[in-house]
């Protein structure tokens, strides 16, 4: 970089800088210099800071472009007082229903704050388990695809009876092994910088546990984000491996570029940004990132790896085929949790009525559901008698619950269990009966044995859970005092 170029791009930096700071209150100006000194002491003093590594995740949602441009106001502040500043690798996992809008938005924010060009800010994504280079243009491609499709549903199937809790859990396996990775790729990171709440780390814990428990692995939930890449560092980091088979998944790709351990800090700004996003005025994001808000990432319940659209989706269909009730009641069920949380969350009302008109009224239900339908037959290649399947569960631990399914869904199919139970266990059940399987639960017969050996551990915690939420679905996720339904199930389990 000649002396002229490299003085206009300072220029250039200090000008987005400034722009930043203009959108910026007064206590987010305090703020950032705190978020400021905090990576400085994290990084060893300012001397070090120009061989500082920082690696945070973009994932299309509000908090993310939040955070970004505190670290980017913070990496350019450095550098307008230091000779050098901290160097940022900023990483976006493609996984679930990551849409083509929310990468626009990814975009249009990297090109805002002048990212693409500035050797000190790596940009990439992952797709199906391969590190690339951010681009926004790019497609999933089709094996990412299908390997969403297959983790969905595999992990939709080990879940306990009666709930949706286990729908989505994929995701923080994906997003587990997605941080480890990203933290070693290349010659690796020293900081990762969040700004989850204790409450996000710990739902995010403790729904890694859950996962990671179903296939027979331990994960402690009360470390948080401080000890999780240890952890999977000490599980040897590939957890759908240990699933699927050192045979059905290869390794993360580029071999060869990952550091085989990797010990990085946690750095935790929340105490920082949280506040200050849930006061924030929409400019920032409207008139400077150019963000979209109908892309943003939604809020989401449950879990936060399954689409609000879809879990609406999910929802009806599991009123209407496992509980007696109706698919819009069911649907009606979610729409009036997530508008109460975002209420609860204090979203500005114009994005409140956005997710509103989104979930349609209830007399476009219908309409919504063959949308819904339709979306994740598009996107995840999933038709509805795929996820119903998922719902009922029948192949998991031993084909327990088999016959039930086959009566309520397929009664035609009860004469041939026999021959079900013979395929699923290894031996010939005769071509037929195979391709029956494979077509109503999207998954290859290996995958089905391989739910078949897999036992459904259901504690009794687990069982008061998925009852009180059960019984609470559409009034609240809080008592009265603040404290977590799970909380409540907790002390209910005790006595």
């Amino acid at each position: 970089m000649s002396a002229i170029h490299e003085q206009a791009m300072t220029y250039v930096y200090q000008q987005i800088l400034q722009r930043l700071l203009d959108f910026y209150s007064r206590a987010e100006r305090t703020a950032l210099q705190l978020l400021i000194q905090r990576l400085i002491v994290a990084a060893g003093g300012i001397d070090r800071i120009g061989d500082y590594r920082v690696l945070m995740v973009q994932n299309g949602s509000r908090e993310g472009f939040y955070v970004l441009t505190a670290l980017r106001a913070a990496q350019l502040s450095i550098a307008g007082r230091h000779p050098a500043t901290f160097n940022l690798r900023i990483v976006t996992p493609r996984i679930g229903e990551t849409s083509q809008a929310t990468l626009e938005n990814i975009h249009r924010c990297y090109s805002a704050l002048f990212v693409y060009d500035d050797s000190r800010v790596e940009l990439l994504m992952a797709d199906n388990r391969e590190v690339l280079p951010f681009n926004h243009r790019k497609p999933l491609s089709a094996a990412g695809r299908a390997a969403n499709r297959v983790d969905l549903l595999m992990f939709g199937h080990l879940r306990s009876a009666d709930s949706l809790l286990g729908l989505g859990d994929d995701g923080y396996l994906a997003m587990a092994e997605f941080y480890r990775n990203m933290a070693r790729w290349e010659a690796g990171v020293d900081s990762w910088v969040t700004s989850d709440t204790i409450r996000q780390q710990r739902q995010f814990m403790t729904g890694l546990h859950r996962v990671a428990r179903k296939i027979g692995q331990v994960v402690d939930p009360s470390s948080g984000f401080d000890g999780l890449l240890a952890q999977l560092d000490n599980l040897g980091g590939e957890l759908f491996r240990r699933f699927y088979g050192q045979d059905c998944l290869g390794p993360w790709r580029p071999e060869g570029h990952f550091e085989a351990c990797r010990r990085i800090g946690h750095v935790s700004i929340d105490d920082l940004m949280g506040e200050r996003l849930e006061e924030s005025n929409w400019a920032l994001f409207s008139e400077f990132l150019r963000v979209r808000p109908d892309a943003l990432v939604a809020p989401t319940l449950e879990h936060e790896y399954l689409s609000p659209y879809l879990s609406a989706h999910l929802y009806g269909l599991q009123a209407c085929y496992l509980q007696g009730r109706s698919y819009e009641t069911g649907y009606g069920d979610y729409v009036q949790r997530t508008v109460m949380i975002m209420h609860r969350k204090q979203m500005p009302m114009h994005v409140c009525q956005q997710v509103q008109e989104l979930f349609g009224s209830p007399s476009a239900i219908p309409e919504r559901r063959a949308k819904a339908a339709a979306e994740v037959s598009e996107v995840l290649g999933i038709n509805e008698t795929q996820l119903v399947c998922m719902l009922y569960a029948p192949f998991v631990d031993s084909g327990v619950g088999l016959e039930h399914y086959l009566r309520c869904c397929h009664p035609g199919m009860l004469v041939g269990m026999p021959e079900l139970h013979k395929a699923l266990q290894g031996g010939t059940g005769g071509d037929q009966v195979e391709q029956w399987m494979t077509e109503v639960s999207g998954l290859s017969v290996p995958m089905l044995r391989t739910l078949y050996r897999t036992p459904i551990a259901c504690t009794e915690q687990e069982t008061v859970s998925a009852a009180v939420r059960h019984s609470t679905v559409g009034i609240f996720d809080q008592d009265e005092d603040g404290q977590d339904v799970d909380e409540l199930c907790e002390r209910s389990a005790r006595r």
